[in-house]
């Protein structure tokens, strides 16, 4: 059985963080490792292929993800934890690293082969949002040990310390850019009969949904990435179910292939690390209008799940939405009757930056960072070969 091991191994504690070059160097480090690997031992002597990994590195460590062919989850997530120790005592560079995630998770073509093979009323949603909605709530009425009401609460109130933790991880924002305001000027606002901003509560909640979105959004692209990899297809070619890609604008969903994947994974690595370093001042691109738009309904569907979405952290997450986002033009993407409008003379008054994804990865100006690979990667020719058979 095929599993995906999601390893997040981090430099030691204290140490400064790697710049752009030390990056490079890990990652090189990281891929030449695992490119040794056919094979890992894993408990009682039993094999564990060794199938793909993808290598992700930040400013902290790297986040990799492992696909591995073993007899169970245990065995794979045992085997992958110890060949990525032995990768990174291998290195004198990366030998104080350590591993502070290492966790398996089903492999998608699982998901739809479970979906095919089920019917009756209580069939899962093939739409992957909606299953992972379904799939993210606990099981209620089965059995003397059904999930009651009181266990729905106390998983609703530890994902609200959880999310409070997370809030301070987003450094880029403060509670103002949630829209939220001291509580003298709301006991003042209140007094004259206004409504003035949301709690200094509801923005940290929107603010720790915002970052456990992050995790969520990169490990979907992960997955995606994989599959469009492993398949050699395009979201709009491939009967395999997408996280995240399906919800991009359908008008291009036959250029999302392995390159787009790997090139928007590498965006929203780059823009959520802004998010948390502390260094955002403006969206470089399309692509990341889009990738803010995917985080944002992460959040929302986040705080939903767990009985937090209210009209307060609504208004913190559509605040943080009207004050980064400069304009709305991107939205024009998913109406088919607007394709072509930033070509056209009749609205070149409106200002519109291009639109076409040939565009999506192209600055703005300037003075707006993109990722180097995602600016400057080309389709592989060999590839563009298979492409014209």
């Amino acid at each position: 059985m095929t599993y995906v091991v999601t390893v997040d191994a981090q430099i030691p504690e204290g140490s400064t963080e790697m710049d752009p070059l030390q990056r490079t160097g890990a990652v090189a480090l990281l891929e030449e490792g695992f490119a040794s690997v056919d094979a890992i031992e894993g408990p009682d002597g039993l094999e564990v292929d060794l199938l793909d990994s993808i290598v992700a590195v930040y400013p902290g460590g790297a986040l990799l993800k492992v696909f591995v062919d073993a007899p169970s989850l245990e065995f794979a997530e045992e085997a992958v934890g110890s060949v990525v120790g032995e990768l990174l005592e291998r290195s004198d560079l990366l030998s104080e690293w350590t591993v502070e995630r290492c966790e398996v998770e089903l492999h998608p073509e699982l998901a739809k082969e479970s979906l095919d093979a089920a019917d009756g009323p209580d069939v899962p949603p093939d739409d992957p949002a909606s299953r992972r909605e379904l799939h993210a709530q606990p099981i209620q009425g089965q059995g003397p040990g059904a999930w009651t009401e009181e266990d729905q609460t106390a998983e609703n109130a530890a994902m609200r310390v959880k999310l409070n933790s997370m809030a301070d991880e987003l450094k880029a924002f403060g509670p103002d850019m949630f829209g939220a305001v001291s509580e003298e000027d709301r006991e003042e606002a209140e007094e004259d009969s206004f409504d003035l901003g949301v709690s200094a509560e509801a923005a940290r909640l929107a603010a720790g949904a915002m970052v456990y979105g992050t995790h969520l959004l990169v490990d979907e692209l992960f997955q995606d990435l994989q599959t469009l990899t492993q398949y050699k297809t395009t979201v709009a070619e491939s009967e395999r179910p997408f996280w995240l890609l399906e919800e991009l604008p359908d008008r291009y969903a036959l250029q999302y292939d392995s390159l787009f994947a790997r090139r928007f994974l590498v965006t929203a690595i780059a823009l959520t690390t802004r998010f948390t370093q502390g260094t955002f001042e403006q969206l470089s691109c399309v692509a990341e209008e889009l990738l803010l738009r995917l985080l944002l309904r992460q959040a929302k569907v986040t705080l939903d799940l767990y009985g937090l979405l209210d009209p307060g952290t609504s208004s913190a997450l559509d605040s943080f939405a009207d004050q980064v986002y400069e304009d709305m033009d991107h939205e024009w993407l998913y109406d088919d009757a607007a394709d072509g409008i930033d070509e056209d003379p009749a609205f070149a008054f409106l200002g519109i930056a291009p639109m076409g994804i040939n565009s999506w990865f192209t600055p703005f100006n300037e003075g707006r960072y993109v990722h180097p690979y995602a600016l400057d990667a080309q389709a592989d020719p060999g590839e563009e070969d298979k492409a014209g058979e």
